[in-house]
């Protein structure tokens, strides 16, 4: 299919609804990385994220008999606004089934918005679904959040007015891809006019879709997703999009939850706004792409695609915002039990500031703190610390890197039972729904033992759960089969240091 984007693009209707936003210039992460960089504002959109452009420049391109029927969409986030308010702005019927897990923000948001909610399922693909159902049943017209060419060319006024607010040599955009909708309206429009100015995707480490597919020349579906920046986590990359960025793309950069939580700080400390995960992963993309190629003295452009963030989730930035800009190491130190130890190596830790320090007595000759350590020049100055520490004599475990000791096991430290045995410990993403750890806990039966357990919510639709269970050796076929029927995602962590030096039995 060939399609006349340019065309599209400059003839989209999405002011009618949406605004152009504001290029700004960031001077604070302008300063630190060298380069000239300015955040293109999607964020300050009536529904605070760019998905408005496309929604409605799809709606508004339906016929009548089309309007007259009414639109649907399967979405538990921002296309869901973008939809519902698109719907009330022309006056007409705007379904939006969202998964029973959608958080109660979400859910109030399309509805104060005008959105008819109809909540399906557990998960987005029992939505999606339920709203292929109810389309087909009442002739609703379906509004795709990303596989569609009038989405696209909607997505795409975002590169134009990016290219219209700069009129100065642009080095890069840095665009943040889930189905991959913005990135191909970008590319297509800024690749026509200017092929020398880099695109470059963002995606998250444990999202890669679009990543793999380029790297693949096919679409690859992914079999799981995580679920922190939960606006760009996409199993598969939408046909179109997909078609459009093959030839259009330069690179795409994955990054991980604790540079996504370090690029929320530095949006904020620019602009005074908090940005939603995947709204500032181009951020943390810049930043690394920057680091990795040694880039200085070029203008640099993020796109800031939302700010639809969860509260609750603040608390988990702000505990990964240090670990991810490198400027705190998380260390697991083993030092004599003896009365100065601690005296000592604060001496050996020198001038550095101490952010946390856990611990509980276990045995007599020796004992295991986890200590977090402010660092002055990242890396650099941990690989110093953990090369001084050693040579004082300690044993040093880096755990800066380690997802079970930052999410369970920091808060966690607190002795061991001589009592437990044959444990094993599992990392488990249970669904934030009723009855979830019941399902759990009745699938599990009589079995087994439960030997220790944590439970994090991080304000999404999941929360993660650190469980240990005395299990046999000669019941691991059992227990495998019983991980399988419950169908959580797990990973098991009975090897992981973490574990080994603060929660792991004696004996």
């Amino acid at each position: 299919m060939r399609v006349n984007y340019i065309q599209k693009i400059l003839k989209a209707r999405v002011y009618e609804v949406a605004r152009e936003t504001p290029l700004d210039l960031a001077p604070l992460l302008s300063a630190r990385h060298g380069n000239q960089i300015y955040l293109k504002r999607e964020d300050l959109q009536p529904v605070f994220s760019f998905k408005i452009r496309g929604a409605y420049n799809k709606i508004v391109q339906l016929s009548e008999e089309e309007l007259a029927r009414g639109v649907i969409a399967a979405s538990a986030g921002n296309h869901a606004q973008g939809v519902a308010l698109s719907g009330a702005r022309l006056g007409i019927r705007a379904v939006i089934v969202m998964p029973k897990t959608t958080p109660t923000i979400k859910v109030e948001a399309v509805r104060r918005l005008g959105g008819e909610i109809v909540l399906a399922g557990n998960a987005y693909d029992d939505a999606f679904d339920h709203a292929m159902e109810l389309a087909e049943k009442e002739g609703l017209v379906i509004i795709p959040p990303y596989d569609d060419v009038d989405v696209i060319a909607g997505q795409g006024t975002v590169g134009m007015e990016i290219m219209r607010q700069h009129t100065q040599p642009l080095h890069a955009i840095f665009v943040p891809v889930g189905g991959g909708g913005l990135l191909a309206g970008i590319a297509v429009y800024v690749k026509t006019f200017w092929p020398e100015v880099k695109i470059i995707g963002v995606e998250p480490d444990d999202a890669p879709s679009m990543h793999q597919a380029l790297a693949a020349g096919e679409r690859v579906r992914l079999e799981s997703v995580g679920l922190f920046a939960d606006g760009v986590a996409v199993r598969q990359a939408g046909f179109e999009p997909f078609r459009v960025c093959r030839d259009r793309v330069d690179e795409v950069v994955l990054v991980s939850g604790d540079e996504i939580c370090a690029a929320i700080k530095d949006i904020f400390d620019d602009t005074r706004s908090i940005a939603e995960p995947a709204g500032a992963i181009a951020v943390a993309g810049l930043k690394k792409y920057v680091a990795e190629n040694g880039i200085e003295g070029q203008n640099l452009v993020a796109v800031d695609s939302g700010a639809n963030m969860n509260f609750d989730r603040l608390r988990y930035v702000a505990e990964r915002t240090a670990t991810g800009d490198q400027s705190e190491a998380l260390l697991a130190v083993t030092i004599p039990e003896r009365p100065g130890s601690f005296r000592a190596f604060c001496h050996a830790i020198g001038p550095r500031a101490i952010t946390e320090f856990n611990y509980r007595y276990a045995v007599e000759t020796d004992a295991t703190v986890f200590v977090g350590v402010a660092l002055r020049e990242g890396p650099a100055d941990k690989q110093r610390l953990v090369g001084h520490l050693q040579e004082k004599g300690y044993r040093v475990e880096d755990l800066s890197d380690n997802e079970l000791a930052k999410l369970h096991v920091r808060y966690m430290v607190g002795g061991r039972s001589e009592q437990v045995t044959d444990e094993v410990v599992y990392r488990f993403e249970f669904p934030e729904r009723p009855g979830a750890l019941l399902r759990f806990l009745t699938n599990l039966g009589h079995r087994w033992n439960i030997s220790l357990f944590h439970y994090r919510n991080l304000g999404a639709d999941y929360g993660r759960v650190l469980a240990g269970l005395q299990i046999p050796p000669a019941a691991k076929t059992e227990f495998q089969a019983f991980l399988d029927e419950l169908g959580y995602a797990y990973a098991e962590e009975t090897g992981n240091p973490a574990y080994l030096a603060f929660l792991k039995a004696r004996g």
